[in-house]
């Protein structure tokens, strides 16, 4: 599962806003598409998929460790919090908040998503941790997903309310 979890939360993302564009009524005022691929985003790769790393490292500790390749730690415990931290903001900016709330979370996942991802990159490359919880689909969606969403809130700054 810590495999195809990832790639189960992106590829909801990109269907669900892909229905929501197709069903809105024409025309579609500026931004609409952008804005739905952020809310999904916001749902899936991060509001539920924070809740699930959270969920690992909190309720399953040694698992999840197996899993990227480690032994079980204390630090686990604070992983799992700032995991669910970002899945429940995610939550919360996926249907109730505007583009600064967006753009905060965005940043804050930049740091946090983007540190992780370098962490993974240090273990690959010094330890030769390629297990599929460190390198793998989790590696690129935490470099993905913090990107994508700065790209595509900078697309739409123009368009949305603060």
């Amino acid at each position: 599962m810590v495999f195809w979890f990832p790639l189960v939360m992106v590829a909801l993302a990109l269907l669900c806003a892909f229905v929501a564009v197709q069903r809105a009524p024409r025309p579609l005022p500026p931004g609409f598409a952008a804005d739905r691929l952020i809310r999904y985003i916001m749902l899936f790769p991060m509001g539920i998929q924070g809740l699930w790393g959270a969920l690992g490292h909190l309720g399953f500790p040694a698992e999840t460790a197996a899993s990227i390749g480690w032994a079980p730690s204390p630090f686990q415990f604070e992983v799992g919090v700032c995991n669910l931290g970002i899945g429940v903001v995610g939550l919360i900016a996926a249907f109730y908040a505007r583009w600064n709330f967006r753009l905060a979370l965005a940043i804050y996942a930049l740091f946090f998503l983007g540190g992780a991802a370098w962490g993974h990159v240090i273990q690959m490359m010094t330890a030769g941790n390629f297990a599929p919880g460190n390198a793998g689909p989790i590696f690129f969606t935490d470099i993905l997903t913090p990107l994508s969403l700065l790209i595509l809130l900078a697309w739409t700054r123009r368009t949305a309310q603060p």
